[in-house]
Formats: structure tokens, sequence, C-alpha cells
């Protein structure tokens, strides 16, 4: 299959480019940024720049390509997001429009959406069940939440109103060892980056702070599994998918059986940790797990133990990550 995917560059995107090609697929990646020199994106077939929030280069590219699935990635995320709202809302909000019509005009049959728990948010009515199901009253507090609302939302109506096939997930906060994009989660990585390389970490968030996780082999393997899933089981276009939801201070005790002598403090940034606060503790996903047969493979320990010697690796070969 001729596969095309958004925002290649990010996160998710080091990860998913190397295991579409593993399974035989013809990947065409885009980004702003040019080729991460990595064995992931060496595999990654042909790489065009594409800014997204060019209606006229995104159709073009679509035209050019003439693929059977996207995967659009291409997104700021939520802290990001609220340093620079404006370009959040054109990235997040313009560039979805403007793949849904490219798509549409093409004649692409189906469209991979990631979406986030960025969506949620409290509700005036209380805070928001725990675990938080699928469909609730979507009030998101960031820039970030508001744009995957509306891509959501546009992701239904083209499927209703176009036949562009889409549907997606909606991520927890996803940890890899990678460079992260700018998302509140990012004190989770963090914690492993930082035991490895400095003995410890200084975290933003509070040591109780707990908000749903997975790791990003889980990921991918989520979206190739909804990617390929009978379109006449699916009950609904996005869906909550799970893994394990963990305090700040159960990630440090679980990076601390691996690295004894990591020390973990926090010092909340208010901004972030407003943001983490007004997002579900876990999720449930009994529609992913009943559709289309969804089940998350790790669980803390396990991205633990497969993590470290990860970040290590990383590390030894020279990758530069900031400290927040």
């Amino acid at each position: 299959m001729k596969i095309l995917l958004t925002g290649a560059g990010g996160q998710i995107g080091h990860d998913l480019i190397g295991a579409l090609a593993a399974r035989g697929h013809e990947v065409v990646s885009t980004d702003l940024a040019p080729r991460p020199p990595s064995h992931a994106h060496a595999q990654a077939g042909k790489w065009r720049r594409l800014d997204v929030t060019d209606a006229g280069a995104t159709l073009a590219v679509f035209e050019e390509h003439k693929p059977e699935c996207v995967f659009h990635l291409a997104a700021i995320l939520s802290a990001s997001g609220e340093k620079n709202p404006k370009l959040a809302y054109d990235v997040n909000q313009t560039g979805t429009w403007n793949v849904l019509e490219a798509c549409r005009q093409t004649g692409v049959s189906r469209l991979v959406f990631t979406s986030s728990i960025a969506v949620f948010g409290p509700p005036p009515s209380g805070p928001l069940p725990d675990p938080t199901p699928d469909d609730v009253a979507l009030h998101p507090t960031t820039m970030y939440g508001v744009t995957k609302v509306a891509g959501e939302l546009l992701c239904a109506y083209y499927t209703q109103k176009h036949g562009v096939d889409c549907r997606g997930v909606r991520f927890p906060g996803l940890i890899s060892a990678a460079m992260p994009g700018g998302g509140s989660s990012d004190y989770a990585l963090f914690m492993y980056v930082d035991a490895v390389r400095k003995g410890g970490y200084d975290a933003f968030a509070r040591s109780d702070t707990r908000i749903p996780l997975m790791y990003m082999p889980d990921g991918v393997r989520a979206l190739l599994e909804v990617a390929m899933a009978d379109r006449a089981k699916l009950t609904r276009s996005i869906y909550n998918i799970a893994a394990f939801s963990p305090r700040a201070d159960e990630i440090a005790a679980s990076v601390q059986r691996v690295i004894p002598d990591a020390k973990f403090t926090y010092s909340p940034d208010p901004r972030r940790q407003a943001i983490l606060d007004s997002w579900p503790k876990s999720l449930d996903d009994s529609a992913a797990r009943n559709d289309w047969g969804w089940a998350h493979k790790y669980d803390l320990d396990g991205m633990t133990d497969d993590l470290i010697p990860r970040v290590r690796r990383m590390l030894e070969l020279g990758a530069v990550l900031s400290t927040h």
C-alpha cells in the first residue's frame, strides 16, 4: 500500500516509518524539516518537504504521489501551542482542513487521525469520570486540545459527507527514546533521560500528578491496527486507547528499580501543571478493545526495562535533548 505521512519528523513518525517499511508498505514521508539522519528514517523511501498550512502545496504533493492511505501526524503540541497559539491553530486546524481537502480532491480513501487526551477538560459540573469514556462533553483548556476536538469533528464530517474513511485514536502521553515535541507530558520522558545522563531529574509536575501514558511501540501498533481494521466493525471514528496511568512518583520508583541512585524532585510549573490537571487520570478504552481488538502490551515496569537501555544508546549516539 502507498502511504503518506504528514509531520513525519516528529516523535510518532520516527517509529511509525520503520514499522510501515518493515511491513512492506511504500512510504512517502513529509515534514517541514529535512529527513532526520536516523536508521528508521533511512528506510522511509521518499521524503518531501511539506508545510500543511499551504493548501496548494499540500494538494500538489497528494496529486504527485497518489497515496492510498494517509497518516496525519503534523501538529503543534500542548505546551508549545500555548506559547504560540496562532501557530498551533494554523498547523492543527488549517493544516487538518487542507489535508482532508487534499484527500477529498484526489480520492484518498482512508485517513488516520492522531488525536489526544488534550481534547478533554474539566466540565462545569465537576471532575471528569475516572476512567474517562469516549463520549463525554469536551472542554479542552489548550489551543492544541481545541484544534484536536475540531479535527475529530472534521474527520466525522468528511466521512459522512465526502466518503473519506477517517479513523484514529486519542493518544495518552507517549513515551519513547526520541526527542519529545513540546507536550505537557514530557516530564515523564525526562525522568528517564535525566536519570541516565544526570543521575536525577527535577520534574515540572507534582509528585502526585497522574495522567494516562503509553509506550511508543504500543502507540505505533495502535495506529497500524486501527488503520487496517475492517470499517464495518468500527462503531466510531476516534477511539480512546489506554495502557497505564502512573503517578509521577510511581514513575520515579520504577526508574529507581533499574537506576537505584537516581534522585527525583518536583518543582511544578503552574502553566503546565494546570494543563496536566485538566486531563483525565485514566481512560476507558473498551470501545477500541471491543471493535478492533486493541490491547496494550507494556505496563510501566515493562516500559522502564525496555526504555532505559534505549535511552542510554540514544545518549551514546550524541542525541541532544533539552531538560524541559
